[in-house]
């Protein structure tokens, strides 16, 4: 098999989707730089990383309203 033939490791699906797993955004550089995706599915790709960041970010930041509402409803509850 020839070097040429054989597709980079960070370019393959499964590392896609590991670095979106644990970096988010940060990895759609390795999406724009991978020379097997068309513009149109870079694009797609992109604004779905995106929308899913704000997603999972506001469910976090939601989580953690209530949390904080829950402890201090526990802690007027002691004291």
């Amino acid at each position: 098999m020839d070097k040429k033939d054989q597709k980079r490791w960070y370019f393959k699906t499964w590392a896609l989707v590991i670095s979106f797993l644990s970096i988010g955004p940060f990895m759609l550089p390795l999406v724009w730089a991978n020379p097997d995706f068309n513009k149109k599915k870079k694009i797609i790709i992109s604004a779905a990383v995106i929308i899913l960041s704000f997603l999972l970010a506001f469910i976090f930041f939601s989580a953690l309203k209530l949390l904080n509402n829950y402890y201090q409803l526990l802690q007027n509850e002691i004291f």
